[in-house]
């Protein structure tokens, strides 16, 4: 008999208190949220600022400064030197953990290959070709270059520019032109509102896809969507938002004042508003490359505000802006009103927020 790794009982049952115990490392704690350096040994960065956040609680961490994230068995891979995108480092270190704390319930038995295949589940046949195909597929990609955010070679049409999401939104038809939005009906982005992204010359580098109906979000549908990995010519190409800022080919010049802002529906209200020089973290913490490229992106002596949504998200947003961007440009924090998002603010109080 060989056994088996309910994953998600592994999650949780983890208590990731007693997991950054066994590794050591210390964090001030305040409520569920705590707060240190980096502890992770492919952490890339100075390590003098205390980027690593973690929710002791819900399980789930992730650092400000090389952008690494994930939840508690995710952390315990990385701590061991191996990587979460292999399987075979996952299955290695969730059975070390499980032996570690005496985690019931997540072990289960499975007949072994020399019984007949007919007495498995279909689901669970399934399961095993799926996941030997991937193991086979693994050996042969993980030795392959790498290309972080390559331009694309081909655009996705026949896109739906009239989609209701759009408008009930408030978004009109010269921000849906501008942006390149549109609702795709098939493909890996279908049901999904498309946001093409692009790098600081303004080259397409892959699309994102926000879902139309928030209720139906969840661990296995995101919000949102963005591009996978891809193996074409001999070459894995990888899609990093960390290294990317959206909206930052609005302008090749350097500018004086510049907002930074969460999501990318933020950077369309904003530009129905009349404030153009506006960039996207697409998430809520702000990496060394994406701080790197808004200094970049300013000039001596401007000015950078942060303009987040106004929860917890948006605090730490705000904060992975400061410890990056701090010491060479002057920010700011704009605060708006409890339980809103700049999307929830009229274009002449946006305005007058930002100094327009």
């Amino acid at each position: 008999m060989s056994e088996w790794i309910d994953f998600k009982k592994l999650r949780e049952k983890l208590d990731f208190a007693d997991v950054l115990t066994h590794y050591g490392v210390k964090v001030k704690v305040k409520g569920d949220q705590g707060q240190g350096f980096c502890p992770l040994p492919t952490h890339q960065g100075s390590g003098k600022s205390p980027s690593f956040s973690v929710n002791r609680t819900r399980g789930i961490w992730q650092c400000f400064g090389c952008g690494a994230k994930g939840n508690a068995l995710d952390f315990a891979i990385r701590m061991e030197g191996l990587s979460p995108d292999s399987t075979a480092h996952v299955r290695q270190v969730a059975t070390k953990l499980q032996e570690m704390f005496h985690l019931d319930g997540v072990m289960s038995e499975r007949p072994a290959k020399s019984q007949k295949q007919v007495s498995k589940p279909k689901q669970e046949r399934k399961e095993a070709a799926e996941e030997a195909l991937f193991n086979e597929e693994e050996a042969i990609v993980k030795d392959l270059p790498v290309r972080i955010n390559e331009p694309l070679d081909f655009e996705l049409k026949r896109l739906e520019v009239n989609h209701p999401y759009l408008a009930e939104r408030g978004f009109t038809a010269d921000t849906v032109r501008h942006f390149g939005l549109g609702y795709c009906n098939t493909g890996l982005m279908a049901g999904r509102i498309v946001i093409p992204l692009r790098n600081m010359e303004g080259r397409l580098i892959g699309y994102a896809g926000r879902i139309v109906d928030d209720s139906a979000a969840s661990a296995d549908t995101p919000k949102y969507k963005f591009p996978g990995s891809r193996v074409r010519n001999g070459v894995r190409h990888e899609f990093r938002k960390s290294h990317l800022l959206y909206n930052a080919n609005a302008t090749l010049e350097v500018v004086k004042d510049l907002v930074v802002v969460e999501g990318c529906p933020s950077v369309w209200w904003l530009y129905q508003a009349g404030i153009r020089n506006v960039v996207a973290l697409m998430g809520s913490s702000c990496s060394e490359e994406q701080a790197r490229l808004i200094v970049a992106k300013t000039m001596d002596g401007g000015r950078v505000s942060v303009l987040p949504d106004s929860d917890d998200a948006g605090k730490r947003c705000a904060e992975s802006v400061f410890v990056g961007v701090g010491e060479s440009r002057w920010v700011r924090w704009l605060r708006l009103p409890q339980r809103s998002q700049p999307t929830d603010i009229p274009s002449d109080v946006l305005r007058q927020m930002v100094g327009v």
